[in-house]
């Protein structure tokens, strides 16, 4: 288990400078892959709370020697730690959406196997409704991103440090047009991504008060800026459109091999290949920017979405996993979502997402918005139609109807329960509800 991000190699690497032709020519070499649809991935973040008081934050001591055992562990999946702490698990590329799930799933109880030993537990919310944010790892990295992003106000803070996601990972798709195409395929991200925050919706708190969004953590993508956590302008083919955004992006620190990273303002990497200065950016560098751009969805050779809260429960991550990859990778189900979706385009105003009123209605009002709602019932059906298709287990498929039933089918996200969860807990302390003490302890807002 490491305990940081890859930063993209070690300053050192690649000496030789890159021209601005030779940037554009590489982003449009790497991030986009093309062919047959054949793997999937998940990124799993998690907040890590104590098992009996998690109002109370976690030590930084007690946190370090946790994860020190954790690195004794055998898994399969990579482990990694965020700059707050939480603990993200990123599986290697499955061949089926089943191989997967049992892989993840076998690593998931592992790890939290070894959490309980020292009285920890992984929780699934997107945005912590109690601590604020505490860096738990200090090195150039994290110090150069806080300072980047405290320029644009504190969401960067709580991005790092109090959030937590499911990121589902689907191939690019095929060079040619059609359902399964890259184009097809880059389009419906953009646009079903808003479906997906909104039926997945589960950070409505801060300071355990209510923000007014279902999710929070989109709120707080979408304060960061659009330059460093935007989309680009869907005018244009997806290389095209993508090595620009990577040009025209600020660059958010110059790495040094030694002492503290250098944090310019308003420092394009475009510019950065024109003037050379404070020195040449390499290829090094171009990867690294790559890693500090923090679109919804991110192509990195496959394509990234990272648009979904993480979701509460044990096994809750299996659904949006399960639903986005039928709606991606099975024929009939992606050419469903896709006419689906296509009528809530015109609410995104030609304006890339997140910074759009498609993605602010989403996660400001999640499925309570009644084409979201409609749309969201619609790609669900479509998905629950393709799982058998794709290998789904009747466990996994039950799963989705069970989160149709309960969520979609009523214009539900899981945030209605954590404000429901309050309202009832505000409630019996000022003594206007009923149930007995046991009922009242029986209710978690992680579960």
């Amino acid at each position: 288990m490491s305990d940081s991000k890859s930063d993209g190699g070690d300053c050192t690497d690649h000496r030789t400078a890159v021209t601005e032709a030779e940037v554009e020519a590489l982003v449009k070499g790497i991030c986009f892959k093309t062919g047959p649809p054949r793997a999937l991935g998940v990124e799993l973040e998690w907040l890590v709370h104590d098992v009996d008081a998690p109002q109370v934050p976690v030590t930084p001591e007690r946190l370090e020697a946790a994860y020190a055992a954790l690195r004794a562990v055998p898994l399969r999946s990579p482990l990694t730690v965020e700059p707050g702490g939480q603990l993200e698990l990123s599986s290697p590329p499955a061949a089926s959406l089943m191989e997967c799930i049992r892989t993840v799933s076998a690593d998931l109880d592992t790890v939290r196997g070894a959490l309980a030993e020292d009285g920890l537990t992984l929780v699934g919310i997107g945005h912590d409704p109690w601590h604020t944010p505490r860096r738990f790892l200090h090195e150039p990295r994290y110090d150069a991103m806080e300072i980047c992003l405290d320029r644009t106000g504190p969401a960067g803070r709580r991005m790092m440090c109090a959030s937590a996601s499911v990121q589902v990972c689907v191939d690019a798709g095929h060079e040619e047009p059609g359902p399964l195409g890259h184009v097809r395929r880059w389009w419906l991200a953009h646009h079903l991504g808003a479906v997906l925050v909104a039926a997945f919706a589960n950070s409505p708190l801060i300071g355990q008060e209510p923000t007014g969004w279902l999710s929070t953590r989109q709120l707080l993508w979408t304060e960061i800026g659009a330059d460093r956590a935007g989309a680009p302008p869907l005018d244009d083919g997806p290389r095209t459109a993508w090595a620009r955004h990577v040009l025209d992006s600020p660059v958010m620190c110059v790495r040094q091999d030694g002492g503290p990273w250098e944090v310019p303002e308003g420092l394009t990497f475009r510019e950065w290949t024109r003037s050379g200065s404070p020195r040449p950016p390499t290829r090094a560098d171009l990867d690294y920017h790559l890693t500090t751009l923090f679109p919804p969805v991110r192509p990195r050779g496959h394509l990234e979405l990272r648009m979904i809260d993480a979701q509460p429960g044990e096994d809750g991550w299996i659904v949006p996993l399960a639903v986005t990859a039928a709606l991606f990778d099975d024929l009939e189900a992606a050419e469903t979502a896709y006419r689906t979706v296509k009528p809530l385009a015109e609410r995104a105003l030609d304006r890339p997402a997140p910074h759009n009123p498609l993605w602010t209605d989403a996660a400001r009002h999640g499925l309570a918005d009644p084409e979201l709602r409609e749309a969201a019932a619609v790609c669900f059906a479509a998905a629950l139609g393709a799982l058998p298709r794709l290998g789904a287990t009747t466990e996994v498929t039950d799963a989705v109807a069970a989160y149709l039933d309960r969520y979609v089918a009523r214009g539900r996200c899981p945030a209605d329960d954590l404000l429901d969860l309050r309202r009832d807990m505000g409630a019996s302390r000022s003594g206007r509800t009923g149930g007995t003490p046991a009922d009242r302890r029986r209710k978690d807002i992680r579960t």
